[in-house]
């Protein structure tokens, strides 16, 4: 069966993160605004605060990594209590490239490396919406691990360091989303993924986008009733089970297109369309743009399909 999380994360095609080590002293405040690329910390000494404003503050300590899909506004402050006096407007930049937060003198009880990436797709706004507001892994190996990979090429200047950070990215988020044990109730594909007979009508979705399906097919492929998994669907991933398959169905249709290795027909046959036409209406209504345009006028995708993609980075 396909790999839903994965085939997200591929179509998203992560592009090379901004990093920064960042080390604090005493107290500090930081606030980020209008940042609407995926954020991340990883916290490598002491520990920090994490607060939106929408809900309780959340302590990051040593170990710890948190990812903010889709970051607009946000705060982020030390352990040591501090007031709006401690906001840091411009942090000192050290003579090695790291950002200083707190006091320029005083012991460092505050390491993370943090940073930004770019999702290239222009399905990108869609995609995200599918992930929770706040993913939070505490105490994985593994993660770290990529962690301090993605930090070392980041800094580096090797020969294909591009692609490195390209891959490193993908597995990095990947580790993160099924790694999660804290997102709450909020909506999205991974509640839906963790609910064991949606995933089973998710993955059929991702496997099989061709397949003519009605809300009553995947029903029964999840054994519930229509109304049941309707209900159930809607309120775990946030959208409606055939919104939700039109979305995918067009986000691999344009990757698709992108690629330019199959026609029109052959790609609304891929996606469910019974004919060019069909799929071409759908298209336009949704895009903006017919088929062929799209083709034209759209950068050339990564290569591979997104398990290649996958297969690929952690081989």
């Amino acid at each position: 069966m396909a790999d839903p999380l994965a085939q997200m994360v591929g179509l998203l095609q992560p592009g090379a993160p901004f990093s920064k080590c960042v080390t604090g002293s005493g107290a500090w405040r930081v606030r980020r605004t209008q940042s609407p690329n995926p954020y991340y910390v990883a916290v490598l000494k002491g520990s920090l605060i994490y607060g939106d404003g929408k809900g309780e503050a959340v302590t990051v300590n040593a170990g710890d990594f948190i990812l903010i899909p889709s970051a607009q506004d946000f705060w982020m402050w030390s352990d040591v209590p501090s007031t709006d006096r401690d906001e840091v407007i411009n942090p000192v930049i050290l003579p090695g490239g790291g950002y200083r937060v707190g006091a320029i003198d005083g012991p460092i009880d505050m390491r993370a490396l943090v940073g930004y990436c770019i999702f290239q797709s222009d399905d990108a706004r869609l995609l995200s919406s599918l992930l929770p507001e706040l993913v939070v892994v505490r105490g994985e190996h593994r993660l770290a691990m990529l962690m301090q990979l993605l930090g070392d090429e980041a800094v580096g200047s090797k020969p294909g360091r591009e692609v490195v950070l390209q891959h490193l990215l993908e597995v990095l988020l990947i580790e993160a989303l099924r790694s999660s044990g804290e997102m709450g109730h909020m909506p999205g594909l991974l509640r839906g993924l963790a609910d064991e007979r949606l995933a089973v009508a998710i993955r059929g979705m991702h496997a099989r986008p061709e397949r003519g399906w009605s809300v009553a097919e995947l029903a029964r492929e999840a054994a519930l009733s229509r109304s049941g998994f309707h209900e159930r669907f809607q309120g775990a991933v946030g959208m409606a089970p055939m919104e939700y398959l039109t979305a995918w169905r067009l986000a691999v249709a344009k990757n698709l297109l992108r690629k330019g290795d199959a026609s029109i027909g052959e790609i609304a046959r891929q996606v469910g369309y019974r004919s060019a036409s069909a799929f071409s209406v759908a298209f336009t209504r949704d895009v903006g743009l017919s088929p062929a345009r799209y083709a034209r006028e759209t950068p050339a995708a990564l290569p591979g399909t997104a398990a290649e993609q996958f297969e690929g980075a952690i081989a």
